[in-house]
């Protein structure tokens, strides 16, 4: 009985201890994942991890630069200064507390104040140097029209709100109707066909009433 239990014992040892073959086939995985660690370190030299960082620098101050670019962009919409405003129509731009719009087609002086007055404008008036000087700028080397007349040589110069013109720049010739040119304001006859300039104030834009 004893030689039994000694022989189920020596079965059982042999059933429970690893092989030859078992401790050969451990080394060689172990060996195997020893290689693929050590591939996996030396192919992340020194070179890589600082080209690694410069990249990831540079995606962070372009965010940066992004986000305060954007940041300053919604300030000037905000703000809205000078020229720029965000309360005129569009095709209108915006300069000072009025804005202007520059025809594309030409027609006669009277029917060119009729096409302002059936946008809630009437022929452009300025009443500094600043907003003259604006609308040269934008006049470029067409010739347009303006809210200015008058009935003779005699009389003074009139708005189309019928307030008088303060002679804040002369205006050259001796007909009854101005114009804008490349090289100030001129007169010349009604009825010769220009393109035409209409302003309205933007503080009547909300209830689209004129002068």
């Amino acid at each position: 009985m004893c030689a039994a239990v000694t022989q189920s014992a020596s079965m059982s040892m042999l059933e429970t201890e690893p092989t030859r073959t078992d401790l050969q086939q451990e080394g060689e995985i172990d060996k195997e994942l020893q290689g693929k660690c050590l591939r996996m370190v030396s192919a992340v030299t020194p070179v890589k991890l600082y080209c690694c960082y410069v990249v990831n620098m540079g995606l962070t101050v372009a965010v940066i630069t992004l986000v305060a670019l954007s940041v300053r962009k919604e300030k000037l919409v905000t703000e809205c200064p000078g020229p720029c405003s965000s309360t005129c129509p569009t095709d209108w731009i915006g300069f000072g507390s009025q804005c202007f719009y520059f025809s594309e087609h030409t027609n006669n002086w009277t029917s060119s104040q009729t096409s302002c007055m059936a946008l809630a404008a009437h022929l452009a008036l300025f009443d500094s140097l600043e907003e003259l000087n604006f609308l040269k700028r934008y006049n470029g080397d067409s010739d347009h029209w303006i809210g200015l007349h008058r009935e003779s040589p005699e009389h003074p110069w009139m708005w189309t709100n019928n307030t008088e013109y303060n002679n804040l720049d002369p205006i050259r010739g001796e007909e009854e109707y101005a114009y804008l040119s490349d090289r100030g304001i001129s007169s010349g006859r009604g009825y010769i066909h220009r393109k035409w300039i209409c302003s309205k104030s933007k503080v009547t834009l909300s209830n689209s009433q004129g002068f």
